[in-house]
C-alpha cells in the first residue's frame, strides 16, 4: 500500500502540537487512512449530501449505511467513523465530577444540545434534578415521533420518582428541520406532564424543543409553564 505522507505530516503534527493544530480534513483522513475519502466526505464535490453546505454535520447525523453506501467507505471505515461519532457524543453528554448546574433554559440547552442536534430520529428525554438544580440523571424516555411513540406521563413520573428528583426538565428534538416550535402534539403532552406532575409535587420546570442550533422552550415562552 502507497504510504501517504500527507497523512503522516498530520499525524507529526498532532503529536507536536496536539489534536487542535490539525484540520478537520486532516482528522479524518488520519481516522480513515485515506485523504481522498476524508476530502470527498467534507467537501460537497458529488451528490453524497445535495444541497448541505455543512459536510462535518451531516456525516454526524448519518448512520452506518449512509457512510457505507453513501460514503463510499468500507466497511471497517464506516465503523471506525461511526464509532469516533458516537464517542464524541457520549463524551459531550457525559456528566463532569460536579453535577451540571442548570441555572436557566439557556444552561439547558448547552448541556443538551450536542446529544441531540444530529440524531436523525426524534427522541424524547427527561433529566431529573436535585434541590439545587444539579443534574442527577438523564433518561432516555421514547424514540420516534411523539404522535407514534406515545410518551406517557407515568414513564416520566417513574423516572423521576425512581431517581427521587426535587424537579425535572423534558426535552426533546425536531431532526432536520430548522423549526423548533411545538406542535400540537407537543403542547398537549406538556401540559399532561404538567398536571399529572403536579399531582405528586415534583415540578416541571421545562420543556425544551432542540432543531440543529435552534430552540425554544417553554419557560422562556411562557406557554403552560410559568
Amino acid at each position: 500500500m502507497k504510504r501517504d505522507y500527507r497523512i503522516c505530516e498530520s499525524m507529526d503534527t498532532m503529536e507536536t502540537m496536539g489534536a487542535s493544530a490539525v484540520t478537520t480534513e486532516d482528522l479524518l483522513a488520519i481516522l480513515l487512512g485515506n485523504r481522498e475519502k476524508a476530502a470527498r466526505l467534507l467537501h460537497q464535490d458529488d451528490t453524497l449530501f445535495t444541497g448541505v453546505k455543512d459536510g462535518l454535520s451531516c456525516i454526524a447525523g448519518e448512520d452506518y449505511d449512509g457512510l457505507k453506501y453513501r460514503g463510499g467507505l468500507s466497511k471497517s471505515e464506516a465503523s471506525r467513523l461511526l464509532c469516533a461519532i458516537e464517542l464524541g457524543k457520549r463524551i459531550a453528554h457525559a456528566p463532569a465530577n460536579d453535577m451540571a448546574h442548570i441555572t436557566s433554559p439557556g444552561s439547558a440547552v448547552s448541556y443538551l444540545a450536542k446529544q441531540l442536534r444530529y440524531e436523525n430520529h426524534e427522541k424524547f428525554y427527561v433529566m431529573m434534578l436535585n434541590t439545587k438544580n444539579r443534574v442527577i440523571r438523564i433518561k432516555q424516555i421514547s424514540e420516534g415521533s411523539l404522535s407514534s411513540s406515545l410518551v406517557h406521563p407515568r414513564e416520566v413520573l417513574s423516572a423521576i420518582i425512581t431517581a427521587h428528583s426535587a424537579s425535572f426538565i423534558v426535552f426533546h428534538n425536531h431532526p432536520s428541520t430548522v423549526d423548533a416550535n411545538p406542535s400540537k402534539e407537543d403542547i398537549a403532552l406538556v401540559k399532561a406532564l404538567k398536571d399529572a406532575a403536579e399531582l405528586i409535587g415534583i415540578p416541571l420546570l421545562d420543556s425544551i424543543i432542540i432543531s440543529g442550533s435552534n430552540y425554544y422552550s417553554f419557560k422562556e415562552k411562557s406557554l403552560i409553564i410559568q
